[in-house]
């Protein structure tokens, strides 16, 4: 597959090649679904916490005795029933991280990618280069290349603070390594745009499926 490479300036400086083994494989939604609820689920606390009766404060007078009084027994004013009382079977902390093989981790994103380029929701810039942070040429650059009135994800190869800060305060803009390349971000934004010393990551990460070795 071939695509064009443009400069900040929204000009074609060349093209690219993108591998069929990525960015043309046959979509499994499936999988990518079970990626997805996988990395929500890892990303809960799971800090929840109620307190049970014998953890509440107070309660330990039995508040009248057992019989004559004509009302219900009574152990206990913290006791589920009573106002500050217990919690009865409520939340506990408790992981909720699922596990995945790597090899269907990367199968999922192979699809993603190949949904994305199949939708022509793919970019290929050259370069992202600022002498320094400002967010008004980061516009500049997104409306050059189409994109500004997307929800865009920028995918670089390595950090560049002048070009992370100027992308920061867009509120439909995130900024990504490419080594960070996930599920969540890449269903969830209209347009990825991929810078291409990113490609060449992208190609070296995920482009041998055959040759994958299970480490999990």
């Amino acid at each position: 597959m071939q695509l064009p490479v443009i400069n900040m300036s929204g000009e074609s400086v060349g093209e690219v090649e993108l591998s069929d083994a990525i960015f043309a494989v046959s979509i499994n939604k499936g999988l990518m679904h079970q990626a997805l609820i996988r990395q929500l689920a890892n990303a809960r606390a799971g800090t929840h916490k109620t307190k049970t009766r014998g953890e509440v404060r107070g309660g330990g007078r039995k508040p009248w005795r057992q019989k004559g009084t004509g009302r219900a027994r009574q152990g206990s004013i913290r006791a589920s029933q009573w106002v500050g009382g217990g919690t009865v079977f409520g939340p506990t902390p408790r992981s909720y991280a699922k596990k995945m093989p790597r090899k269907m981790r990367h199968a999922a994103l192979r699809s993603a990618l190949s949904v994305k380029a199949a939708s022509d929701q793919i970019m290929v810039v050259d370069a992202w280069q600022m002498e320094a942070p400002k967010t008004k040429e980061m516009v500049k650059a997104l409306t050059a290349l189409g994109v500004a009135q997307k929800s865009t994800l920028l995918v670089v190869a390595q950090r560049d603070m002048p070009v992370e800060r100027s992308a920061r305060n867009l509120p439909k803009v995130k900024m990504l390594l490419a080594s960070n390349l996930n599920i969540q971000d890449l269903l969830g934004y209209d347009t990825v745009v991929l810078s291409k010393d990113s490609v060449d990551q992208i190609h070296a990460w995920l482009g041998h499926p055959e040759a994958e070795k299970e480490t999990e």
